[in-house]
């Protein structure tokens, strides 16, 4: 195979005079200018209008001391940081106050509780995941939060969530069935396209395709916040999906759209979390624009009094 200087435009590459190197950054989803806002800590009105700029740029380690027990909660097809889910929390709740996650996973949400001194409760369909949380935490020397075992579509079931009330949903659920699909930067880096679903179970959203996926959310979502004050702010993380002829695949939107449907529920807005340890693939290259998905949306949305 004949191999090209990366230094120097491909030479089929009928597009654009960049280099191989340029053209991999420049298919990042995210373009930033300046420089990020340190992470907060009290929210002085200085802090609170960094936080709501619209990119919210982390690059968390995965190994050593630093990686927040990384090498546990990867067994999870899509760990959010415990860094970074402390973050969200900080700002969208009071310290002691108390946070919900329907679609727990392996616990981001809840380690991020334990960092900032909040109550948090999950539920999880996968008894697996709710070991690793355990261990996690272990690892990490945090305190173990309640994390149920058992459907989300039956949260409102469990007395430890209809007993109090929560300042914050704060969640990353499994989207439809985008872990299953063939992944075609990780088959060119590592050798292998398949993907992994978050469970092999019917019931969850991470095996259901888009259509039935929204309306199984929403209804999900409507129970979920049940609990919260008015006032208090569901937080939805949401990854859009490459474009295809058939749909444009802005999942962020679709959800929008769908939970825009609850009566009681108003649409703030959203920040981009820019990941920067994602890795970066060529896709495309050298014949045609395939984004490099490095983002996702923190979907913000705000309870409403019944009469509003």
């Amino acid at each position: 195979m004949t191999k090209f200087d990366k230094s120097k435009p491909h030479p089929r590459n009928q597009l654009n005079q960049l280099t191989g190197r340029e053209w991999l950054y420049a298919t990042r989803s995210v373009i930033l200018s300046g420089t990020p806002a340190e992470p907060l800590n009290d929210l002085s009105p200085e802090e609170w209008s960094a936080w709501a700029a619209p990119v919210l740029t982390t690059s968390f380690p995965t190994r050593g001391p630093a990686s927040a027990a990384h090498a546990i909660r990867r067994a999870h097809p899509s760990p959010k940081p415990p860094q970074l889910m402390a973050e969200v929390i900080q700002f969208f709740s009071q310290p002691h106050g108390w946070v919900l996650d329907p679609f727990a996973g392996v616990g981001g949400t809840l380690l991020g509780c334990a960092l900032t001194e909040r109550n948090g409760i999950g539920i999880e369909l996968s008894a697996d995941y709710i070991d690793i949380y355990q261990q996690a935490a272990a690892e990490l020397e945090l305190p173990t939060l309640p994390l149920l075992h058992g459907d989300a579509r039956t949260c409102l079931q469990h007395p430890e969530i209809t007993s109090r009330t929560f300042d914050a949903v704060i969640t990353d659920p499994p989207y439809a069935s985008m872990l299953s699909r063939e992944r075609t930067g990780e088959r060119r880096k590592r050798g292998n396209g398949a993907a992994t679903p978050f469970t092999n179970n019917p019931a969850d959203l991470g095996n259901l395709e888009l259509g039935d996926f929204l309306d199984a959310l929403r209804a999900i979502l409507a129970l979920a916040i049940q609990p919260l004050r008015v006032g208090g702010h569901l937080v939805v993380f949401v990854k859009d999906l490459q474009p295809t002829p058939e749909h444009h695949n802005m999942l962020h939107a679709d959800v929008v759209n769908s939970l825009m449907q609850l009566p009681n529920l108003r649409y703030r807005g959203y920040r981009i979390w820019y990941d920067q340890s994602a890795l970066l693939y060529p896709f495309g290259y050298p014949y045609a624009f395939v984004a490099n998905q490095v983002h996702q949306f923190i979907l913000v949305f705000q309870k409403q009094a019944e009469d509003v």
